[in-house]
């Protein structure tokens, strides 16, 4: 079973500090005029850096767990 996640942002709890952005090792988030963005939610590994670095609260992660796709 591999890991992915779902980024869900609230962007009007986000206040851009980017500290969400610096930490995804995955880069799956961007700033962009102030906020956050996924700019590629398909990368997202569900490490939850994100939603545990936010001080807005304004990241949840969803994990999903899925097959490999690769067998």
């Amino acid at each position: 079973m591999k890991r992915s996640g779902i980024v869900t942002i609230k962007c009007e709890w986000c206040k851009g500090c980017g500290v969400c952005a610096h930490f995804c090792p995955a880069d799956v988030l961007e700033m962009h005029e102030f906020k956050v963005r996924a700019k590629s939610p398909e990368k997202c590994t569900a490490c939850m850096m994100c939603e545990m670095r936010c001080p807005d609260f304004a990241i949840t992660v969803e994990v999903v767990e899925r097959a490999d796709e690769q067998k």
